[in-house]
């Protein structure tokens, strides 16, 4: 429902967004979103506190992304976010930016590929909402 939120938000300013997006193996990252200056963001979508605690592997995330931030619901206790992030406050409806993530800019070659495999993501998953019974495991 975060993630929904999230990605009704960031319409409303420009991005499309991909859920369940996999930068690179072993890594899936809850939303995905390209701006209208082609800027990349990744958010990762936090229920509770157990949820955050046991999240090892965000950190891998930051290479893959100008801006990171977590999306968070308005009880969740602020105070365990790393300063370094940015916060999205999301029900299912819509979401609000209460800190912007700092950027750090992907670097070109990076960013290339990120955008190639956002792209094929999308289609795929067009591709799949269009046909449900298509076989995409070889695609």
């Amino acid at each position: 429902m975060l993630a929904r939120g999230v990605c009704r938000h960031l319409l409303g300013h420009g991005f499309v967004t991909v859920e369940e997006f996999v930068p690179a193996s072993g890594l899936r990252v809850d939303v995905m979103a390209l701006g209208p200056k082609g800027e990349i963001w990744v958010i990762e979508c936090k229920s509770s506190r157990a949820d955050f605690t046991s999240d090892r592997k965000w950190q891998g995330y930051l290479d893959y992304c100008d801006r990171y931030f977590w999306a968070v619901d308005d009880a969740f206790p602020l105070d365990l976010l790393p300063e370094e992030t940015g916060v999205i406050i999301a029900d299912g409806y819509d979401a609000e930016i209460v800190t912007m993530a700092p950027e750090t800019k992907l670097p070109g070659a990076r960013r290339k590929v990120m955008l190639q495999k956002f792209a094929r993501h999308a289609a795929l998953r067009w591709h799949k909402a269009r046909d449900p019974a298509i076989n995409l495991s070889s695609a």
